[in-house]
C-alpha cells in the first residue's frame, strides 16, 4: 500500500453523489451501477507504539460495533522488534483477516512513525500510543497528511509540547479531521451523567475536589542503572530511556503524568473544564495555578527521575481547590478515586479504577448509603444497569464521527488536561507554586528536537558515569534569565 492508495470507491462519498437525485423507492426495479460491487468502505489503521496500551488500543479499534465498522489494521511501527512481533501475534490471533500487516509494512526505527502513515489515504486512522513525549512530532505529521487520529494520554509532558499540540490542532480543526485522546473516562456513560447532574446543580456549588492514585510501584516509572540490567546493557541509551520511559520526565512527564491525568482530569470535568483558551485560563475552569510537596523514599540504587509521593493542591479561579495525593509506595494504604464536596452533598465520581466508576451522589459529606440519593449502577425491574467498557466506547464514539461526519476533535482538551499535570508535577519538582502562564512558557523544554532525535545522537538527557540521571531537587531550581527573569527549572 502507499499513501496514493485512495482511488478505491468509497461508500459514503458515492451516498453524497447519489442520495440527492431520488428516494431509495423510487429506484425499484431499476439496476445499480456496479460500483456497490466494488465499494470498499473499510477504515485503515496505523498503529504507531506497538507496546501493551498500543495492542490494547488496536484492539478495540478492530473490536467497533459492526454500525461503525468495518476497520482494518494495515501498518505498525515501533523502535523494538520484540514488542512489534507480540503485538502483531497478539492482534492477529483475535482479529484474523482484519490484521493485514506484512512484514513489509512492520517498521522498525524512529521514522517509522511516517512510513507507517504514508499507508493510509485521507479518513483513515493514526493510533499514537508511544511514549507521550513524541505525540506532537507524529500528530503534526498526521495532520499534514489529513489523517484522522486517536492519541494515548497525556499528550504533553512540558509546556512546550502543549503549545505544539495546539498549535497543529488549529490546522486539524480547519481540515475538520477527527482527533480522539486517550482520556477514555469522558466516554464512561456513569461519569457523564453525573458530570451533567452536577452542571445542574445537584451538588450545589462546588467547594473541593480530591484526587487520589495511590498504589505500588508501577510499570517502568523505578529504573536500575542500565549497565545493571542485562537486558538493557547493549541498548542504545536513547532506546533504553525509550524502554523505561515512564523513569524519564522528557519521555512521559513521569509517573505523575502518565498515571495521575485520569483523575486530576476527572476533578476538571467535574468544575466543568472542557476546552478554553490555553493563554487566558482564568476564563476557563481549569486550574490557575498550583503548589505541592513530594519526597523521594527508600531509592536505593534507583536512577529514575519521579518522586514517590506527591501532593498537588490546585487553585481554580474562583477559589475552588482540588487536592490530588499520588503515592507509589508499597506496604501503604491504597486508593484510586476521585470525589467533589458541593454545598449540598458528596460525590464520588470514581472509585475504584478507571471502571466501573460506581459513580454516585449522597446528601452530607460521608458516604452513608441511607443518605445516597443517585447511582448509576442500579437495579431496573431486577435487571442490574451498569455502565459499559468506557476503553471501547471511546472508540465507537471515534468511529461513529468518522462514519457520519460529526464535529469531533479532543486535542485541545487533552493537551490542556495534560498542561494541568505538568504544571503540578513541576509545582512538585521545584518546589515553588507555579502559574499556567510559568508552565505553559517554560524557559527550557524537556526534548525541542525530538524530531530529529537518532539512534546514533545523545538521549535528551545524559547519565553519569554512574549511570545516574539528574532528579528534582525542590528549593533549589530557580535560575534567571539574561533579562535576570526568574525562572524554574525541575531538574
Amino acid at each position: 500500500m502507499s499513501k496514493n492508495a485512495d482511488s478505491n470507491p468509497n461508500r459514503r462519498d458515492f451516498i453524497k453523489a447519489s442520495g440527492k437525485a431520488t428516494a431509495a423507492g423510487a429506484l425499484a426495479g431499476v439496476a445499480l451501477p456496479h460500483v456497490h460491487a466494488a465499494v470498499d468502505d473499510t477504515v485503515n489503521i496505523a498503529l504507531i507504539g506497538a507496546g501493551g496500551r498500543g495492542t490494547g488500543a488496536a484492539h478495540n479499534a478492530l473490536s467497533v460495533s459492526a454500525a461503525n465498522g468495518p476497520t482494518k489494521l494495515v501498518a505498525m511501527a515501533d523502535v523494538f522488534e520484540d514488542k512489534m512481533a507480540s503485538s502483531h501475534n497478539s492482534l492477529s490471533k483475535r482479529h484474523g483477516k482484519k490484521v493485514d500487516v506484512p512484514a513489509e509494512r512492520r517498521y522498525i526505527g524512529f521514522d517509522g512513525y511516517q512510513k507507517a502513515m504514508d499507508n493510509l489515504k485521507e479518513g483513515d486512522i493514526a493510533i499514537f500510543t508511544t511514549p507521550p513525549g513524541f505525540r506532537w512530532v507524529f500528530f503534526d505529521y498526521a495532520v499534514k497528511r489529513g489523517l484522522n487520529v486517536f492519541m494515548e494520554k497525556p499528550v504533553t509532558a512540558d509546556g512546550f509540547g502543549t503549545k505544539k499540540i495546539l498549535e497543529s490542532n488549529k490546522i486539524a480543526k480547519q481540515k475538520k479531521l477527527k482527533v480522539g485522546v486517550g482520556l477514555m473516562c469522558r466516554h464512561s456513560k456513569a461519569r457523564r451523567e453525573m458530570a451533567g447532574r452536577i452542571a445542574d446543580g445537584e451538588l450545589g456549588e462546588l467547594l473541593l475536589l480530591r484526587s487520589y492514585r495511590m498504589h505500588g510501584p508501577v510499570a517502568s516509572a523505578r529504573s536500575l542503572p542500565q549497565k545493571e540490567v542485562a537486558q538493557y546493557r547493549d541498548l542504545e541509551e536513547v532506546r533504553w530511556q525509550i524502554r523505561r520511559f515512564h523513569s524519564f520526565l522528557w519521555a512521559s512527564g513521569g509517573a505523575f503524568n502518565d498515571y495521575y491525568i485520569h483523575t486530576i482530569d476527572e476533578c476538571c470535568w467535574m468544575k466543568g473544564a472542557q476546552l478554553g483558551d490555553p493563554e487566558n485560563v482564568k476564563q476557563t475552569s481549569w486550574p490557575i495555578y498550583a503548589q505541592a510537596t513530594g519526597g523521594r523514599h527508600y531509592r536505593g540504587n534507583y536512577v529514575d527521575q519521579n518522586l514517590d509521593t506527591y501532593s498537588v493542591e490546585y487553585h481554580f479561579a474562583d477559589g475552588t481547590k482540588l487536592w490530588h495525593n499520588g503515592r507509589t509506595i508499597n506496604g501503604c494504604h491504597n486508593e484510586f478515586a476521585s470525589y467533589a464536596h458541593g454545598t449540598k452533598g458528596l460525590g464520588i465520581f470514581s472509585i475504584n479504577g478507571h471502571w466501573p466508576a460506581d459513580a454516585q451522589m449522597f446528601r452530607g459529606q460521608t458516604p452513608n448509603p441511607a443518605q445516597r440519593k443517585w447511582r448509576f449502577n442500579k437495579v431496573v425491574n431486577g435487571t442490574l444497569i451498569k455502565e459499559t467498557d468506557p476503553y471501547q466506547d471511546e472508540w465507537d464514539d471515534l468511529l461513529d464521527a468518522i462514519r457520519n461526519d460529526k464535529p469531533y476533535n479532543e486535542a485541545d482538551r487533552g493537551a490542556m488536561a495534560s498542561q494541568v499535570c505538568n504544571m503540578g508535577r513541576m509545582a512538585a519538582h521545584t518546589g515553588m507554586r507555579i502559574t499556567w502562564d510559568q508552565a505553559l512558557n517554560i524557559k527550557e523544554p524537556f526534548s525541542p528536537n525530538l524530531d530529529k532525535l537518532s539512534l546514533k545522537g545523545p538521549a535528551p538527557v545524559v547519565a553519569d558515569k554512574d549511570g545516574k540521571y539528574p532528579v528534582p531537587n525542590p528549593g533549589q531550581m530557580a535560575f534567571k534569565d539574561a533579562k535576570g527573569d526568574t525562572y524554574y527549572k525541575e531538574y
